[in-house]
Parts: C-alpha cells; sequence; structure tokens
C-alpha cells in the first residue's frame, strides 16, 4: 500500500472502536497492537455499526496470518503491508473487505476540545513509516521499544534530496552489508515534521535536529564505506550547541571566583598553577599557565586535568571543550562545599576563634509518653479525665480534681469504640462486665483531632498487648513534595510528623513511627544515596528507630524511597520497582513517574509517585500523562499483566505533583483562601472535575481537603502566593492550586482508613508545600488451618454462580467468556461463552451467562476465616481475539453463606470505565470451617448520632447494623441500584 496510516501502534480497543465509529464507513479498518499477544495485531474491522476484531499472529517462521478456526487453512504474509493489501479483495473470509483506511488523528490540542488519552506513542497522526522496518517492511519485534519521531519544525526552503537516497543497494560491495532501500521513509524524513508557529530556543534546536534529518543520508553513506564518524552529526550538534559556550562561561567564572576566596595562599616559590588551556588542540589536554579571562579565553578551573574524551564526538575541538566546561562545572559543584568547610575549619584553628554557641532545639520524645491525659465531657456537664497507658494497657477515668480513679478498664475489657459521625469529637466505649454483658459510655472530647488522637492510642493498646505472632493492622505514611530543584532543610521533623495545616496529627501521637514510610520527591536535586541517608537520619532523630530501606526507585529528579521498621523487613517480599518518562515525546524524565510495589505477608502494596505536566491550560495533557503510566508502569504479579494496573493490589497508592491547577480567577483564588473557603476552590478544582468526568483516577478515594493550596508560594515564606512567572514568551499565570495530591484505591471489603492529610507550614524552601497522609491498613498473612491436611477427610469450599449480566460500552459483537483469578485458586479457571446477547441499543452490547455456563470454583483452603480475606479478578475477553474488554474486583467475604447474594461493579481497563458486571454468587464453606475470629481493626465501628449501639460486637462472620458501618462515611458505599445507566436503558427503567 502507498500509505499505511492504518497502524496505530498501541492504542486500546475503546480508541480503535470511537475511530471506527467516526469513519462511519462499512469496510474502515486500522491495525493496532494485540493486547493479549506480544508480537501479534489486531485487525479492527467496521461493517454495519459493529466492530469485528480479528488476531494476526506471526508463526516460528515470523509469517504472518489472521486467526482461522480450527481446520480452516491460514494464508501467510511476509509482511504486514501484504496482508492488508490481500484482504482488500473480497471472498477472503472477512464479514467484508477491508475498503477504507482509518488513519490516525491529529495530536489533540491541550486547550481544545479534549480527545482520548492515547498510548505512550500516539500522541500524533505519524504514518507507518515510523514504525515498519526498512529492510523487511515490517513492525518491530515484540518487546522493542517503539519511539515515534518527535514533531519537529521542517527546515525553511526546499532541502536538496541527496543522491544516494535511491539505488543505495546497488553501490554495496561484497565484504559490506548491502544498504537498505529507503523503503517506507521515502528519502525525506521532514515528511513526518510540523512546523511551529512561533520560533524559541527549543524550536531552533528542533530545526537544527531537522536539517540534519534532512541530510541523514550522507552519514549513512559514508558508514556504509567504512567511516563511522557521523561528520554532519558532529556539524549539527556543534551549531547547535554554540550558544551553550557563553552560559556556561558566565557560570564558570562566578564559580571559579568563589572557590579562589577560600584557595589556601600560594607560596611566592610555589611554581604556577596548573590549568586547562580552553584552546588546547584536540588530543591529549596540554597544560599551561591560565591568562587573564577576557571575551576570547574564558576562564577555567584551576587543578582540573581532564583526560582526552573518547568517541565519535571528540574529534571535534569545540564539543571537546564544551565537555570538558560542563565536566569543570560538576566538579566546581561537587568540591566547592567541602573547600568552603575546609577553610573555614582551618581559619578557625589559625586564629583561634570561637565559633558562638547555637541553641539546638530539644530532639523530640523517641517515644509518646507512657501514660496521656485527655479532658472530656460525659453528658453536657460532666468534665473527666482520661488517662491511657499503653504499656499497661489501662484506660482510667477520674472525675476532674480527684486523685482516685473512678473507674480503670483493662484493655482486653474493651470490646468496642464507637465514633460518631455527626458529631466528630464523640466517641462512645462499649466495655464488658462481670454483672451485666457490657456497658457503654459517651465522652465528649475538645476537638476531633484530639478524639483520633485518643482512638489512636487505644487501637496501639491493642496491637501491643494482642499477644499475635504477625500484625493484622499497620500504619503507612505517605510523602510527597515538590523540593523546587533546591536542598532541604536541616529538618523535616514538621513533615514526617503530620503536623501543619489541615487534618494533622495530634501532639500526643505525633512522634508515634509508622511502620512504613513512603517519600515522594520531585525536582529533588540531591543526589540518591544522600537523599536516603537524610532520610533514615532524619527518622532514627525523631523515632530512635533505624529504618530499613526497601527499595528507591529514581527517573531523573523524581524520587520514590520506601523504609520498613526492622521488624518488618522479613515480612516484605516479591518487591518490584518501575519508572515511566511523560516528557517531551515520552523521552524525557523530567515529567514521568516512579513506583514500588510489593507483599507485606499476603497484601500486595503498591505506590506511584509522579510528575505530571504543568499548565493551567494542559489538563489533557495530565489525563493523557495518567493514561500513560497507568498502561506502561510494570509494577505488581506478572500473571496479573493483563490486568489493569489498579486492580492488581491490594492498596495502591498515587501520589505526587500531579499538577491539577483551579480554574478560576486569580484574585477570587486569594479571596477564598483568606477566608478559609476551600469548598468553594475545590468546585473549582481540576483533578476533582476530571475525576468526575471519569477521565482519570476512577474509584480512587483522597482525604477531605483542609489545607490551603500548596502551590505557588513565594520561596522563604508561607504568606504569600506567588501567581506570576516571567518567560521568554511573556508573562505565564500560575493561579495557587493543590497540585500536590495523595490518593489510594483498595480492593473491596478491605480495611484503610486515612487518618491525616495536610500539608507543612514551617518548610520554606520551595515554592510547593510538603503534603502528608498516613493511613492505617488491613493485612493479612499466611493462613494457617486448624487442621492439617489430611488429618480428615478433604472438605471443599466453593464459589458457586446463579447468573452474571454484562454491559461493555462496545459496538462489538463478539461473543465473550469470563476468566477468573485469584491467590485462593490453582489455576485460572474459563467460563463458557455467553447463552445471552443484546446489542440493540447503540454503542452497548449486553451479555449473559446462566449458572451452567459458568464455573464452580474450588479454593485451596475452605476455611472462613481464610475466604474472608479473599477476592476474585474477573476478566471479560472476546473468545475470538483473546482481548480484555474490561475488569473488575469481587469480594468474597460478603458472599460467605448459604444463600446467593447478588453484585454489581463496574468494568475497567487501561484506566476507562468500559462497562459494568452484576449477578449472584455463594460462597459454601464447610460446616467445620467455620471457625473465625474478629480483627483488630473491627472494633472500631462508625455510627451515626441517632443510632443505638450494638449489645455485642459483630464479628466477620456476622452482617454489622445497618446503622453501624467499619468504613467512614467519606467512603464509598456499595449502592443498591445500577452504577452503569446502560441498566436502566436495557431494562426501560424511568
Amino acid at each position: 500500500m502507498a500509505a499505511a496510516g492504518w497502524y496505530h501502534g498501541d492504542i486500546s480497543q475503546v480508541v480503535a472502536e470511537e475511530l471506527l465509529a467516526k469513519a462511519g464507513q462499512d469496510g474502515s479498518f486500522l491495525v493496532r497492537d494485540s493486547e493479549s499477544v506480544k508480537g501479534a495485531y489486531a485487525l479492527c474491522l467496521l461493517f454495519q455499526r459493529h466492530v469485528y476484531t480479528y488476531r494476526i499472529l506471526p508463526d516460528d517462521q515470523g509469517l504472518l496470518s489472521v486467526q482461522t478456526i480450527q481446520g480452516i487453512q491460514a494464508k501467510s504474509f511476509q509482511t504486514l503491508t501484504d496482508l492488508i493489501g490481500a484482504y482488500q479483495h473480497p471472498n477472503n473470509g472477512l464479514v467484508t473487505p477491508l475498503l477504507q483506511p482509518v488513519h490516525q488523528p491529529s495530536p489533540a490540542e491541550d486547550s481544545g476540545e479534549p480527545g482520548r488519552a492515547r498510548g505512550p506513542c500516539q500522541a500524533g497522526g505519524a504514518p507507518l513509516s515510523c514504525w515498519l522496518c526498512p529492510q523487511t517492511g515490517r513492525m518491530p519485534e515484540a518487546g522493542h521499544t517503539r519511539r515515534r519521531v518527535p514533531a519537529l519544525p521542517a527546515p525553511a526552503g526546499p532541502t536538496p534530496r541527496s543522491s544516494c537516497t535511491r539505488g543505495c543497494r546497488s553501490r554495496s560491495t561484497a565484504g559490506n552489508a548491502p544498504l537498505p532501500a529507503p523503503g517506507p521513509w521515502d528519502g525525506d524524513p521532514r515528511r513526518d515534521l510540523h512546523v511551529r508557529p512561533s520560533p524559541s530556543p527549543a524550536s531552533d534546536f528542533m530545526g537544527f535536529v531537522a536539517e540534519y534529518l534532512s541530510h541523514h543520508m550522507q552519514d549513512l553513506e559514508a558508514l556504509c564505506h567504512g567511516h563511522p564518524q557521523l561528520r554532519h552529526l558532529s556539524t549539527v550538534l556543534t551549531t547547535a550547541c554554540r550558544a551553550l559556550h557563553s552560559e556556561i562561561d558566565f557560570t564558570l567564572a562566578g564559580l571559579e571566583t568563589l572557590a579562589r576566596v577560600f584557595d589556601p595562599p600560594a607560596s611566592p616559590r610555589s611554581p604556577a598553577r596548573e590549568q586547562v588551556s580552553p584552546h588546547s588542540p584536540p588530543g591529549p589536554l596540554h597544560l599551561a599557565v591560565q591568562p587573564r579571562p577576557t571575551a576570547r579565553n574564558p576562564p577555567c578551573c584551576s587543578k582540573i586535568i581532564h583526560p582526552p574524551l573518547q568517541g565519535f564526538l571528540s574529534s571535534d575541538p569545540d564539543l571537546e571543550l564544551l565537555l570538558n566546561k560542563i565536566s569543570a562545572v560538576n566538579h566546581l559543584l561537587s568540591s566547592l562545599e567541602k573547600k568552603v568547610l575546609k577553610s573555614l575549619q582551618e581559619m578557625v584553628t589559625r586564629y583561634n576563634l570561637a565559633l558562638p554557641s547555637m541553641a539546638v532545639a530539644p530532639l523530640p520524645a523517641a517515644r509518646p509518653l507512657a501514660v496521656q491525659n485527655f479532658e472530656v465531657k460525659v453528658g453536657k456537664s460532666q468534665c473527666v479525665a482520661l488517662m491511657v497507658d499503653v504499656d499497661s494497657g489501662t484506660v482510667t477515668v477520674a472525675k476532674r480534681g480527684s486523685s482516685s480513679p473512678e473507674e480503670v478498664i483493662p484493655q482486653d475489657k474493651i470490646l468496642q469504640l464507637i465514633k460518631y459521625q455527626s458529631v466528630q469529637s464523640k466517641v462512645r466505649l462499649v466495655c464488658a462486665r462481670e454483672n451485666q454483658k457490657s456497658l457503654s459510655r459517651d465522652f465528649t472530647f475538645p476537638s476531633a483531632r484530639k478524639r483520633e488522637a485518643f482512638c489512636q492510642l487505644l487501637q496501639l493498646m491493642k496491637i501491643q498487648h494482642s499477644n499475635l505472632d504477625e500484625p493484622e493492622i499497620i500504619s503507612v505514611y505517605v510523602g510527597t513534595w515538590n523540593m523546587g530543584s533546591t536542598p532541604p532543610p536541616r529538618s523535616l521533623a514538621s513533615w514526617l510528623t503530620s503536623r501543619g495545616l489541615g487534618r494533622t496529627q495530634d501532639e500526643t501521637t505525633a512522634c508515634i513511627p509508622h511502620d512504613i514510610y513512603v517519600i515522594g520527591t520531585q525536582e529533588n536535586s540531591l543526589g540518591d544515596r544522600e537523599w536516603v541517608e537524610f532520610l533514615c537520619a532524619s527518622l532514627k532523630t525523631l523515632m530512635a528507630i533505624d529504618y530499613r530501606v526497601v527499595a528507591l526507585q529514581c527517573l531523573w529528579s523524581i524520587k520514590i524511597v520506601v523504609l520498613v521498621k526492622p521488624e518488618h523487613q522479613r515480612r516484605i517480599s516479591h518487591v518490584h520497582t518501575s519508572s515511566v518518562k511523560t516528557g517531551i515525546a515520552n523521552t524525557l524524565g523530567n515529567k514521568g513517574a516512579v513506583g514500588v510495589s510489593f507483599l507485606f505477608n499476603g497484601t500486595s502494596f503498591g505506590f506511584i509517585n509522579c510528575h505530571l505536566a504543568s499548565g493551567s491550560e494542559k489538563t489533557h495533557r495530565r489525563n493523557q500523562n495518567y493514561s500513560d503510566i497507568l498502561h506502561s508502569l510494570a509494577l505488581g504479579d506478572k500473571r496479573l499483566g493483563g490486568f489493569d494496573l489498579t486492580l492488581r493490589f491490594t492498596h495502591l497508592f498515587w501520589f505526587g505533583d500531579l499538577n491539577y491547577r483551579l480554574d478560576m480567577d486569580v484574585q477570587d483564588i486569594l479571596t477564598h483562601i483568606v477566608k478559609k473557603e476551600f469548598r468553594a476552590l475545590l468546585a473549582a478544582d481540576q483533578l476533582s472535575l476530571e475525576q468526575k468526568k471519569n477521565k482519570v483516577f476512577l474509584q480512587f478515594s483522597e482525604g477531605d481537603i483542609s489545607f490551603p493550596p500548596t502551590y505557588r508560594y513565594e520561596r522563604g515564606t508561607r504568606d504569600t502566593y506567588v501567581w506570576q512567572k516571567s518567560k521568554p514568551t511573556g508573562m505565564r499565570i500560575n493561579v495557587p492550586s493543590w497540585c500536590d495530591r495523595i490518593l489510594w484505591k483498595s480492593h473491596p471489603e478491605t480495611h484503610v482508613v486515612c487518618n491525616s492529610y495536610g500539608c507543612t507550614d514551617d518548610i520554606v524552601t520551595s515554592d510547593h508545600s510538603p503534603v502528608f497522609a498516613t493511613f492505617e491498613v488491613g493485612v493479612t498473612s499466611q493462613f494457617v488451618p486448624k487442621e492439617a491436611p489430611g488429618s480428615s477427610p478433604e472438605a471443599l469450599a466453593c464459589i458457586e454462580w446463579e447468573s452474571i449480566e454484562v454491559i461493555l460500552k462496545t459496538t462489538s459483537r463478539s461473543k465473550c467468556c469470563i476468566e477468573f483469578h485469584s491467590y485462593c485458586l490453582e489455576e485460572v479457571q474459563r467460563s463458557g461463552e455467553n447463552t445471552f446477547q443484546n446489542c440493540d441499543i447503540p454503542g452497548f452490547l449486553k451479555l449473559g451467562w446462566s449458572s451452567k455456563h459458568l464455573p464452580v470454583l474450588n479454593p485451596i483452603l475452605p476455611d472462613l476465616e481464610y475466604l474472608g480475606d479473599q477476592h476474585l479478578l474477573l476478566s471479560v475477553k472476546g473468545v475470538e481475539s483473546c482481548e480484555s474488554y474490561g475488569e473488575c474486583c469481587l469480594a468474597l467475604r460478603s458472599a460467605i453463606g448459604t444463600t446467593a447474594q447478588q453484585f454489581e461493579t463496574s468494568l475497567f481497563h487501561r484506566g476507562e470505565e468500559t462497562g459494568s458486571v452484576r449477578g449472584w454468587m455463594r460462597v459454601r464453606v464447610p460446616r467445620g470451617r467455620c471457625g473465625t475470629r474478629g480483627r483488630l481493626y473491627e472494633w472500631i465501628s462508625f455510627e451515626e448520632e441517632d443510632a443505638e449501639p450494638a449489645a455485642e460486637p459483630p464479628t466477620c462472620a456476622k452482617a454489622a447494623p445497618r446503622r453501624l458501618r467499619s468504613r467512614p462515611r467519606s467512603l464509598p458505599e456499595p449502592g443498591a441500584g445500577y452504577t452503569n445507566p446502560a441498566y436502566f436503558i436495557f431494562e426501560g427503567a424511568p
């Protein structure tokens, strides 16, 4: 085919269907990468308003063929272009011939109508020439990094084509590899270049690159004749980097002047210091006495002798000099601090100077006080004192001013702690008594923060006195900070102890050490080792604990560090790290994400720190960054690689400088900030608005924001926002915004509570304020059944299905099946084809399965306590294409019993909501395996003001009372109705 723009690379099935729907003509087609088989492709074909997907598979010899049913001979082709050309003719087995190729659309402008976020390499509409191999005319091999040629300005005026762009193959000689024919490049790479409307330093540089692409065949011809110097590339780079010389000379002069101040005085007899001559001939650098700096002779650092540079660029003296200058700048920056320190120390010793004593702030207590006092009210007016002694495990109630306690409650007698939602400072304590079942008392604290501190201390008391071998609940600290490319202050105490603005820790619990610390930074100029050592030293000073490093992952100045208590180090396993670049053309790491995942005993965790595109007008670009990260970050169990990243972990925390802004006039923003009217600001928050549109962070949670915007402050203070920034293109407005965020998503019916969410108010080195959040997270351990295997006749638990209905947002008519994945199953199970199908509603496909076509699943262990912590991952796949239409997660806990329970949830694929699934299921447990126990985190509940507490605390085998919840009201509750509006369309509901 003359033009091969029908290849769209790594786009999703949803995007493919949207492109075909816009084409609207029968026979419209495109080709994308297969999501299920590496190295394979998916041919998407539109016919009668429905999309048909065919898999194109390579065989052992590398030949390509369309997958057929058993018994039908497949036709094989050398290249993808040959295959597409053959299927343009009728009677080849497709529903219709390939008639109209659908080309890639132009890249969506950020300020224009937002388009669907594409994959990492689908930002623009480059033709197939960006992908096909010039020798074979085929796609790169599976696993090969595919990079799109970035959009560049075309050089001014016509550029003559090289004489070797045609017939190069005929000039190859024996003994040399033949030069490939131009193929789809057609000898002119400028065909894919786009003209930028306004000049800038970046566009000037890209102009040099475009110029080289117009003459690259000269270097290619020279390379074929045994000359690997690439002289034309060297010339282009020399010209492009010429302006960098003056900038480095200016910086280098200032640095050397400062360094000379602290140089030891030279002896009159000492020889002249060795200098690097800036105009030495190529080859080994000559030593010369440094002349006075002039415009022609820029200053160079003394006592720095650089070895000759190797490589093809070292033949150019200008480039060699530039690299020497950069090395000199690097050396000066790294040695200047040591030189100044040594000089000052020698001065103090030589002249017997005494440095003034500095007042050192007292270190925080290594551990919270053994006994903490709280002044509370009982009833309307009576005041009492509550004293919590964590070490002894008691809560003492005493009348105000009385020296004798009224009551001492041991921790094992505290049955339940109930937090009121309507009165944030009120709590109910349910205790066991000898003569009666239980006694409850209500206490009202001075503030919600004091109540939370009391609850945390009681939780800590329960944990310390539980006598459990493995923890059931841990505390996780997550912090994010854009450091603004400046060193941090000497103390990070307020950040690491969650103190400042917003929902912060009370002073009684601020220095209780967390089990896991996850620190994410952006624009961090410190070295990796230096930053980790600084964090560990800071935590040791605050908590008197030597935290262990689980992982460190960096992408340029984006860093994530995971630290754990020493006693938890053995519980961490299956650590994975990954990073994704989302900068210019997805090749620069100034923007992107870093991630860490691991198992804590039996619970999987994922942590992602990202820095998304900046600019108020670039909401769509940020959404696309999120989609690229979601698709490309390689974390978690590889066996779950086909599932949406947000479904691979029990708990996923996503944080960083997300860069979403406020869509509001800057003066109105400042007025609301002064009045602390944060709700009015949140109504204009781009991230919140995009979440409501289901564009990004679907079903992620975030703590209540009760702190001012964390960007853009004047450095050195937190009293002033600097919202104007001068740029070469003009004045840029950066409105104060909540750029720095912490979000999370957890499997259903798991325990996670956000205890704090805020920012510091005393760390002022950056224009961003550090943000923190702390979480109470339930974890599971390796289950050990009470009965050893084989000690009695094996009784099996089973997961049964009565029916499943699925609604997909698709124009396909494909038959589908459901795959069931779980760690409680020995292997992946698969259903039969759907027994019911309805596509009467345009854009939707409704599928149904009866119980006969759904497998009965047998977990590897039948115990109720074990099954209550398990989850199923479901994937709806096309039978023919094996492509996933959507995935979801179901909890087994609520389905345990003798009667089937209804479930309904959304389907996701590559970060988008692609449909819904509902049905009836039950989990049968053998009679002898129904024993269970309450979890440590289940004794704290949430209750409405007008509800009466349960006389006995609920166990995990019983359903909680209707008004008694184990989750805060702010977290999503499973709805009784449908989540997908398409259900109402299909069933005719109003």
